[in-house]
């Protein structure tokens, strides 16, 4: 569980950022004036692969949506998605590490348990060995929690 959470919130590490950086390219391509130039802009294809556009003046965007599917959206519409999908990813991240600092606190918890058990049944073996000569002490602690 702490494995899957800690993944999960790790990959929306990764896709704040992404979706950032998308959310502000839509607002600035949101301010250009449509007699403006056409804006030339080296973009990312793949890690180590980048390619030269000229991009116009434009009142849509493509959103790549993942899955190979990619969507025109008008820029007002574009700018709502990717704000509500920031927006998502955050609190999700925020309850990802909410979550990871419950399972920590629960875990510990459970390390102790076990360990005052564990204590427990060394004890009552060793009083066992030693022939049962302190039955008094024997029977005032008959729960590993004292």
């Amino acid at each position: 569980m702490e494995v899957n959470t800690t993944r999960r919130s790790a990959g929306l590490k990764d896709k704040i950022p992404d979706i950032q950086q998308t959310l502000d390219m839509v607002r600035f391509l949101k301010t250009r004036q449509p007699g403006s130039e056409p804006l030339e802009a080296t973009f990312e294809l793949n890690d180590t692969l980048y390619a030269k556009a000229n991009i116009p003046p434009t009142d849509e965007v493509y959103l790549w949506l993942g899955a190979n599917v990619m969507l025109a959206y008008p820029i007002n519409e574009a700018e709502t998605l990717l704000e509500s999908k920031l927006k998502s990813a955050q609190d999700n991240l925020a309850n990802c590490e909410e979550d990871l600092d419950f399972l920590r606190e629960q875990i510990t918890t459970l390390e102790v348990a076990t360990a005052r058990v564990y204590n427990w049944d060394v004890t009552m073996r060793r009083k066992e060995k030693g022939g049962g000569d302190d039955e008094g002490e024997v029977s005032k602690s008959k729960s590993p929690n004292g």
